[in-house]
């Protein structure tokens, strides 16, 4: 076996350790799950990330952050 082929067996190994949680829980990821609400997070943040390149987390962390500075 060449080099290549050892990395992308350890790639896919690793990668089967990772649950749905993990993956629910990633910032850009879109997780399959039967909840309406998390269906509805998901599209809502997809559609976020591609119109300003921020997940809806972020958007959130940095508006609180700049109100917590104005109130100082």
């Amino acid at each position: 076996m060449d080099k290549k082929t050892i990395y992308f067996l350890a790639f896919l190994l690793a990668l089967t350790g990772c649950s749905e949680f993990a993956l629910l829980t990633s910032g850009t990821s879109i997780a399959v799950t039967q909840n309406a609400y998390a269906k509805a997070y998901n599209g809502a943040n997809v559609l976020t990330i591609m119109g300003t390149e921020k997940d809806i987390k972020t958007h959130v962390y940095e508006k609180s952050k700049d109100l917590y500075e104005e109130g100082r």
